[in-house]
């Protein structure tokens, strides 16, 4: 994205849908909201840990699924496609990203970084979809595609450490 996307108003926030697609009020920040809603991520991803796998994996698709909506709709009503404080998506990324992830703090913070990584330096096929898909459905691809990539990175990892 060019130039610097229009403030949001925090009255936003009165709305679930649009709470939800700022990463409860996360994407506000005035800098670095994408790293704010990835904080954000860790403690809900602390509660999801404790389910089974299949139920986690249930839980990150339907985040996934209400996020192309959330965030397409929220897109909308700022009038600006993929703007920063949209960070929803970031969310279901380090979901994902921790899915196959062993337990422990050492890879709750491993994860975190390998998942911004990917998400901010968007190497190929990540820069990809993130010029080419639009809607909520863009929104939402490019942090799925990072998130798969650093839970690769983390099973990697796994093995080699064994």
């Amino acid at each position: 994205m060019k130039g610097t996307p229009p403030p949001i108003s925090p009255t936003l926030l009165r709305d679930p849908g649009h709470l939800l697609a700022l990463g409860f009020g996360s994407g506000l920040a005035p800098r670095a909201p994408g790293t704010f809603g990835t904080l954000v991520a860790v403690p809900v991803y602390l509660l999801c840990a404790q389910l089974p796998f299949m139920i986690y994996l249930l839980v990150v698709a339907a985040a996934f699924v209400l996020g192309v909506y959330l965030c397409g709709r929220t897109a909308r009503a700022l009038g600006v496609h993929d703007h920063p404080g949209i960070v929803w998506d970031e969310v279901v990324g380090y979901l994902l990203t921790m899915a196959w992830a062993p337990s422990g703090w050492s890879w709750v913070v491993l994860g975190f970084i390998c998942f911004r990584l990917f998400d901010i330096l968007k190497p190929w096929p990540i820069r990809v979809l993130d010029r080419s898909v639009h809607g909520g459905l863009g929104i939402m691809i490019d942090d799925v595609l990072a998130g798969v990539l650093a839970a690769a990175c983390l099973v990697g990892f796994a093995y080699v450490l064994g």
